[in-house]
């Protein structure tokens, strides 16, 4: 009987032991032709940058549960490239890890139009590699609106979004697209699912500030009645 009962506590020692992943978080940047190599210099190296912040770091270590991670960078209808697969955060050598595949990275293209419904599609389908997780998030960067191929709205429709939320990153580099363009676009357009939200890059310079908010923002649970909760407003 004892050993019975020993050999049912070993049978559930690795379900009972291991810790739920609470987010999948998806970044995606944006490498379209109206970003120059500098300013996807600062791009990458801001992701990187905000990855490895101390407070980033505190947010994906809050709660014992994990945040699963993937980055990919989009531009052109079929220009999508995987920079980092889903990896799981569980310890700061992982996080380490992640950000460093980030940084050694290179830029797949340069020279393709902004098909957000096409990068938006990509990211549904990586969705589906992800490992189980309570919650789906989506992060898309851009500099630009969508200017080839279907946009955000009829991604949504054609794709698997359910439980997904799409938070947008918008760098606002451009005068002409300002309040009334990028940003409105975004808003309009892009965020998507419960909790989502804007957050917005002065140009390129302001890139990690804007990215480094985003992520805490995200990744910081909230306790409410004993139960922690991923910040969603």
């Amino acid at each position: 009987m004892k050993s019975f009962a020993l050999t049912g506590l070993i049978l559930l020692w690795p379900e009972a032991s291991a810790a739920a992943c609470r987010l999948a978080l998806l970044l995606a940047l944006d490498v379209s032709s109206s970003v120059d190599s500098s300013e996807d210099r600062l791009q990458r190296g801001g992701v990187v940058a905000a990855l490895t912040a101390p407070e980033v770091e505190a947010a994906f270590f809050a709660v014992d549960q994990h945040v699963a991670l993937a980055v990919y960078e989009w531009s052109g209808r079929y220009q999508q490239d995987l920079l980092l697969d889903w990896t799981l955060i569980d310890g700061r050598a992982a996080l380490l890890e992640a950000a460093g595949a980030v940084a050694a990275s290179v830029r797949g293209h340069s020279d393709f139009p902004t098909a957000m419904g096409y990068a938006l599609g990509h990211g549904a389908r990586l969705f589906e590699s992800a490992p189980a997780c309570d919650q789906k998030t989506l992060d898309i960067a851009g500099d630009g609106q969508n200017n080839e191929g279907f946009g955000p709205q009829d991604a949504y429709a054609a794709f698997p979004f359910e439980g997904v939320t799409v938070n947008g990153l918008v760098i606002n580099a451009a005068d002409f697209e300002g309040e009334l363009g990028l940003i409105a676009f975004y808003r309009a357009e892009v965020l998507h699912g419960r909790g989502a939200f804007l957050e917005i890059a002065n140009g390129f310079a302001d890139y990690e500030r804007a990215m480094r908010r985003k992520l805490e923002r995200e990744l910081t649970p909230m306790v409410i009645g004993g139960v922690n909760h991923k910040v969603v407003q």
